[in-house]
Parts: structure tokens; sequence; C-alpha cells
């Protein structure tokens, strides 16, 4: 794979070649993986007796035996890997796996073995570094300045200009500012000022409806954007480029969420104002009369 990458710097492909440099440091950091989960065999290979004796992981052991669980799905070429998961679950219940395969905080999973099998695309730094050891490698006169600029794009870049208007970021603050001004309006009067105030709970009812409606619309778009993408990916044969990460919709997905209880608040803020509006007048009427 080196060779062929410094054969396309060589003739100018420098797209291909940023390609390929992915899938190189893919390799590196699975075989990587593989050193630390051979270290962890034998670390367990020679303490079967102790295992066989306790009913508990000791936890001097946790953390090998955690991190063979979480590795054991994500190493298809190791099928034993699997065979030995379920031998810890017999031994140790679904509880103890799950934590691991879960990565729970007190799992004990080796954090450099999650950083190996992670499926991120590997930083555009370490990406331009590989490629300039490959082009040294291979004794490669190239001039990397075209793709230094390339890695510095950022996605609006790629993607020549996401509108700011239907991006994740934009549909989470919105909401964020829908929760905030909830607990503005929200907030019980001082003693000083008791008044009733029927315009408020009205429009900060309107406004929460319409920032849900737009966050609703931005996080549609984006999705639909996506699907459209994935769509000529496949066609073309492009590179993924990836327009939104999943954490982030996830996030506006449970902002939107926050903003339709803060709705369902103000429309019940909305009636309580209503009710005593109608019961002060009632009382007004009464004391008349």
């Amino acid at each position: 794979m080196h060779k062929e990458i410094s054969q396309f710097l060589q003739t100018g492909q420098e797209a291909i070649a940023r390609i390929r440099v992915e899938h190189v440091i893919r390799e590196q950091n699975i075989l990587a993986a593989y050193d630390i989960l051979e270290l962890f065999c034998e670390f367990i290979l020679a303490r079967i007796p102790i295992l066989d004796t306790q009913r508990e992981c000791p936890s001097e052991l946790q953390e090998a035996v955690a991190s063979i669980i979480f590795a054991s799905p994500r190493c298809s070429d190791l099928p034993e890997l699997m065979q030995i998961r379920n031998l810890f679950t017999t031994k140790y219940g679904k509880e103890f796996v799950s934590s691991a395969s879960e990565l729970r905080p007190d799992s004990g999973v080796n954090r450099t073995l999650i950083e190996k099998l992670s499926v991120r695309v590997a930083p555009s730094d370490l990406r331009l570094k590989v490629l300039k050891d490959i082009a040294r490698e291979h004794n490669v006169d190239w001039d990397s300045s075209s793709t230094e600029a390339e890695f510095r794009k950022k996605h609006e870049d790629l993607l020549e200009g996401l509108n700011s208007s239907n991006s994740p970021a934009t549909a989470v603050d919105s909401l964020t500012n829908v929760a905030t001004n909830t607990d503005r309006h929200l907030v019980s009067p001082s003693a000083q000022n008791q008044k009733i105030h029927q315009s408020e709970p009205q429009m900060f009812l309107t406004n929460t409806n319409s920032a849900l409606k737009t966050a609703n619309s931005s996080v549609q778009s984006i999705a639909n954007e996506q699907v459209k993408t994935g769509r000529e990916q496949e066609c073309h044969g492009a590179n993924p480029v990836v327009i939104c990460s999943s954490d982030v919709l996830e996030r506006a997905r449970v902002a939107i969420a926050a903003a339709e209880r803060a709705s369902a608040a103000a429309r019940a803020a909305a009636e309580l104002v209503n009710f005593k509006r109608v019961a002060q007048v009632s009382s007004d009427k009464h004391n008349k009369q």
C-alpha cells in the first residue's frame, strides 16, 4: 500500500492518495491493537488458576478481561475472541460483559486499545505525516502544499458552503436558548411584583413553537442531505465525507425533546395565567356586589 500511494503522489493523483492513506492508518491501528490483545491473552493464560478459584474477576485481571471482551466483536479476523467472550459471560455474567462492551466508566478497558479500534477518521495532521513519510520512504519529490490546504478546509468548505441555518450546531444553540428562556419565564415572581402577566407566557409559547419548528426542520434537512450524499457516493465511488457526526445529530434530537417539554410547560403556564386572570375578574365582580 505504501508503494501504491507513492505512485499516486508521483503522478499527481493526490486525491486518491489521501483516501488510501486512511486505509494504511487503519491497518496500522489494527496491528497495534493485535499486539495489545496478544499481551493480554498471554497475561490471562498465565493466570488461569487464579480465574478458576475466584468467582469475581480479580482486580489485576480486570483490564485484560474487559479489553478482550470489548475487542472481540471488533476483530473479525480473530473469531476465537468471541468464544473467550462467551466464556467470560458465563463466568462473570451479562452485566460485567455489558459494562466492558459499552465502555462504562468502571469497565477498565485499555484506553490505547479503544483508540486503536476506533472507526473515526484519523486526524488530518496524522494523515499528512504518513503521506510525507511514504514519500520520503520511496524518494518521491512531493509538494504537500495542496494537500495541506485541503486538510485545512472545514466540512462547510468541502460541501461548497453548508447553510449555517441548517447546521446541527444552530439547531442545538436555538434549543439551548429555548431552555434558558423557559427558566427565565417560569420562575416565581418576586415579592415586589406579584402582578399576573398574560402576554409573557403567550409570547414565550409562540417563540418556543417557532424555535422547535426551526430546529426540527434543520435536523431533517441535515439528515436528508446525508442520505443524498450517501447515494451519490455509492454511484460514483467517492470518498465518504461526513457532513455531520452522529453524536451531534443525537444531541440535536435530545435538544428537540427538551424543547418539546419546554413548550408543554409554556402551555401550562399560559393556561395557569388565564385561569388566574378569570379568577381575579370573578373575585373583583364579587367584591363590587
